[in-house]
């Protein structure tokens, strides 16, 4: 964590996975809005979800060749822009016809700033010799946590959705002009770029990569899921005080952020099996608190635990597979990306499925299940 501080580089770089988790964060506690605008049930708010993946993995190869034509720094410059505009599309359709479109486009615009952004904290590290991926994604979750909690603050004055939305996407645009200059003269590796964007379109994960992933796309289905229902779920489930309704995101993301932030030193510590395994006991007991104690203050503490126990996960495993060794020059860290990106965005849908032929707590023991298959799988993996 202090090496990140130190570099206004680093700095700069967090900004990125700040804003994609802030804009998300945000989203998420507004996925109510577009669930009563519309009139859904469940399984067809999991379908809508369903275009945020499909916008994502889709436009994947593009973003991959994007990076190798024009470099990380270009890509990423661009991709914040681009997704603090496209933030906007789902607020500013009148039809539910375009809604579908509008989500695509942002899925569109996470999978550019994700991929450009965790390439350039990986040459980063290598570059200063430091090592800030956890920190990265800590920035990510302080960014979720702090988006969380803008529609509780918003809802105090009285600011509609439609406002508040505008308000958060033309912050994200300072921020972007504040770290622009900076994030353009980051260190660049095109060479590297080029290599990881073929292997992320034609590699095949085998052997402990493979597991790596399982892990990966386990771990971020919690996190999406997380992400996207908590607030549904303190709404319908819990159903708390309308202030309340963003906190159970805002414990889960606060507590992902404070695990994050001094990950960079505890992994070493404790090795980063241990460090999974660990992660993988917390988040059950915090699924099993919020599904067999939905109360408000005690759903609150039960997101909590479920995000410090996600909080490491993704930094180690993007750091192993950037250094997995059958496939050079961090080859592994895109195309593990791919699979990351998908659990994540794919996760929530999943659970609406399962919410809406059974109940919102049956899909959350589904998470549960996917915890225990992580921790079984995080005994035997061999991490680089």
């Amino acid at each position: 964590m202090f090496s990140f501080f130190r570099s206004k580089s680093s700095i700069c770089l967090g900004t990125a996975f700040f804003l994609m988790g802030f804009l998300f964060g945000n989203w998420a506690t507004l996925i109510p809005f577009i669930k009563q605008s519309y009139s859904l049930d469940d399984g067809v708010l999991g379908l809508i979800l369903l275009c945020l993946p499909l916008g994502a993995m889709t436009f994947n190869p593009v973003a991959a060749k994007l990076i190798s034509k024009y470099g990380h720094q270009k890509v990423t410059a661009f991709g914040m822009v681009f997704i603090s505009i496209t933030y906007l599309l789902p607020f500013s359709i009148n039809t539910f016809a375009l809604l579908p479109l509008a989500l695509m486009i942002v899925g569109f615009s996470m999978t550019i700033l994700n991929i450009s952004a965790n390439i350039s904290a990986t040459n980063l590290e290598l570059h200063e010799n430091v090592s800030i991926m956890a920190t990265c994604h800590g920035m990510f979750s302080i960014g979720l946590m702090s988006g969380s909690l803008m529609r509780s603050l918003t809802l105090l004055v009285n600011i509609n959705e439609v406002i508040h939305m505008l308000v958060i996407c033309g912050i994200s645009l300072i921020l972007t002009a504040i770290t622009r200059k900076t994030i353009l003269c980051m260190p660049d590796q095109k060479r590297t770029e080029s290599k990881i964007a073929k292997k992320s379109a034609f590699a095949l994960p085998k052997g402990d990569l493979l597991i790596i992933i399982i892990i990966s796309v386990c771990i971020n289905m919690t996190e999406g899921s997380m992400t996207d229902w908590a607030s549904v779920y303190m709404k319908e489930i819990v159903i708390t005080n309308p202030y309340f309704v963003g906190w159970g995101l805002f414990g889960y993301s606060f507590f992902m952020a404070f695990g994050r932030l001094f990950g960079d030193g505890i992994i070493p510590v404790y090795g980063r099996n241990n460090i999974l395994i660990y992660g993988s006991i917390l988040a059950f007991i915090g699924l099993s608190i919020v599904i067999f104690l939905p109360f408000t203050f005690s759903s609150i503490i039960g997101f909590g635990f479920i995000g410090l126990g996600v909080s490491c996960g993704s930094p180690i495993l993007y750091a192993s597979a950037s250094r997995y060794p059958d496939i050079p020059d961090g080859g592994g860290l895109a195309l593990m990306n791919s699979f990351a990106m998908g659990g994540f965005l794919l996760g929530p849908v999943v659970i609406g499925f399962i919410s809406n032929a059974t109940s919102l707590q049956v899909a959350f023991g589904f998470v549960a299940l996917i915890s225990l298959i992580w921790m079984t799988l995080s005994k035997r993996v061999s991490l680089y």
